[in-house]
């Protein structure tokens, strides 16, 4: 029997997808709607898998395989890339959306390839969809990509599938497949960039602020994979491991991240930090502000675990309690958009770094604060922390960064797009930071009438979509870059649609939501 809430979520899928390539009908919109289509029908492939248990790997077991919305997310992001960039006159930026589109594309449909492999019996009408559907992409490819984009792409393809089968080993249950092909396939085209600019450097013409983020990314990754494999063999909560992490973290770090980035950037990375940070009065006065906001947000996660101790062991953070670190977070990165988006990217990063360094150090019982930090974050677990890692703080932080670090700052000449466009490095704060928080203090408290087959209510569903309204017409009064030419009608739709989105999908908000609005926004 068919998914109700599933079936309303590809619906949402669907209409997002034939909105975007009506404003941008091309060859590629095909290929989008052919991946639809057939990841529709895969996407149910997968759901049986899971609950029968006879996926390859441990996937989360409280939502669906989530295939269709995350199938769709990097094509077409690549899809509105390519337009916005043609219409600015960037040639390289415009072949770069199509590389990234493609790439999404063929990533997405070897997952599907793999689902109706692995199900019994093989089904038929899926497996010809999926046959049409690849036809048309594998068509599309090569007429429209290059030899040394094509390789590019399968540069990707092969990373995708090595990473895929050493990270879903290493962490059972820590993702859906469709989270598993948004956060793997990232990582695996992040990858893959860093070694082609390595690779094809010009002395004095890196800038830092392109290549932190990838030096970042893959150094975080590298160094998780490095110490899960030496805990194979060591015991990771003895005083000796955990000198041993320090030590080596300090030598990999040293020795090698920083040496790659001084080899791309041309400078001397920590000189270059600190002088970045402290360049300019506004810089330094925001960096005092988001200190603050960061004691802050410490101050709750301290204050709740004693609530815990006085009261109760089992005491869980309630939804309005998690929901002060999205305020929070809404709070550090407004003033970052309006009055440095640099710092802001930068401080992201670092912040994403100093993040996932701490899950490993809590991951590995690393002393003297593994135990501690255990103890600290299991008050805010809740179903999505199913697995070995705590992820829900790192998707909070993805989410709100992403439409920064995605933003094409070379297609918009004037550092801001034109209509619904200037909006794409707020979609973030809308789609999370206002709208899903707004949408889970009211459903919680005053929300009556439910979805049908969801835990979502109508009433915060409404109103997250007035509180987004209501942020947008704030962005415009305190942000004087924002002109968005009367695209008001465009804004709403799309605010409605990713709403009603957040509403029926079980997949991680933070990370699909920001994605989806900043697709509308850049069409």
């Amino acid at each position: 029997m068919l998914n109700k809430p599933v079936l309303v979520e590809s619906l949402i899928v669907f209409i997002i997808v034939l909105s975007v390539h009506a404003a941008v009908w091309d060859r590629y919109s095909w290929c989008a709607v052919a991946l639809a289509v057939q990841a529709f029908y895969v996407q149910f492939k997968w759901d049986r898998l899971l609950q029968a248990g006879g996926a390859v790997f441990q996937f989360r077991t409280a939502a669906n395989s989530g295939l269709l919305p995350a199938s769709l997310v990097v094509p077409l992001l690549g899809i509105t890339m390519k337009e916005r960039c043609k219409s600015a006159g960037i040639v390289y930026f415009e072949r770069f959306g199509i590389v990234v589109a493609s790439t999404g594309m063929l990533v997405a449909l070897f997952l599907s390839v793999i689902a109706v492999g692995i199900t019994k019996p093989v089904p038929t009408n899926t497996c010809i969809l999926t046959g049409v559907a690849g036809s048309i992409i594998i068509y599309t490819m090569k007429h429209s990509l290059t030899v040394s984009e094509v390789i590019e792409v399968l540069e990707v393809l092969l990373i995708f599938v090595y990473l895929s089968m050493i990270l879903l080993y290493l962490l059972p249950r820590c993702f859906t497949p469709g989270e598993a092909l948004l956060v793997l396939g990232g990582i695996s085209f992040v990858l893959n960039q860093l070694i082609k600019r390595s690779l094809n450097v010009i002395e004095g013409r890196g800038d830092p602020i392109d290549f932190f983020l990838l030096v970042a990314v893959v150094g975080v990754v590298l160094l998780g994979l490095f110490f899960t494999v030496l805990f194979i063999f060591m015991d990771s909560g003895t005083w000796i491991s955990s000198l041993f992490f320090h030590m080596m973290t300090a030598v990999l770090g040293l020795g090698v991240i920083m040496p790659w980035l001084y080899r791309l950037i041309q400078r001397n990375p920590l000189f270059w930090l600190f002088q970045f940070l402290f360049q300019t009065q506004t810089r330094i006065y925001l960096l005092v502000y988001w200190t603050f906001l960061a004691a802050s947000a410490c101050g709750v996660v301290f204050y709740q675990n004693a609530k815990r101790s006085s009261e109760s062991k089992k005491h869980q953070a309630s939804t309005i309690t998690r929901k002060y670190f999205h305020f929070i977070v809404v709070a550090t990165y407004v003033p970052g958009l309006i009055y440095d988006r640099q710092l802001l990217y930068i401080a992201s990063v670092l912040c994403l770094a100093v993040f996932i360094f701490l899950e490993y150090i809590r991951y590995f019982r690393i002393k003297p604060f593994g135990q501690t930090l255990r103890h600290l974050l299991s008050l805010f677990l809740d179903e999505r922390d199913s697995g070995p890692l705590i992820l829900t703080h790192i998707y909070l932080l993805l989410g709100m960064s992403l439409s920064v670090w995605l933003f094409p700052r070379p297609c918009a000449p004037k550092g801001t797009l034109s209509g619904a466009g200037a909006l794409v490095p707020y979609s973030g704060i809308l789609a999370v930071g206002v709208g899903d928080s707004i949408a889970s203090v009211f459903g919680s408290t005053m929300g009556e009438i439910k979805w049908p087959g969801t835990k979502k209510t109508f009433e915060g569903t409404m109103t997250a979509i007035f509180a987004q309204i209501i942020a947008v017409a704030l962005i415009l009064i305190f942000d004087s870059s924002v002109n968005l030419n009367s695209s008001y009608a465009w804004i709403l739709a799309s605010v409605s649609l990713v709403s009603l989105l957040e509403a029926y999908t079980t997949q991680i908000d933070n990370l699909l939501l920001p994605l989806y609005l900043q697709i509308m926004f850049m069409v």
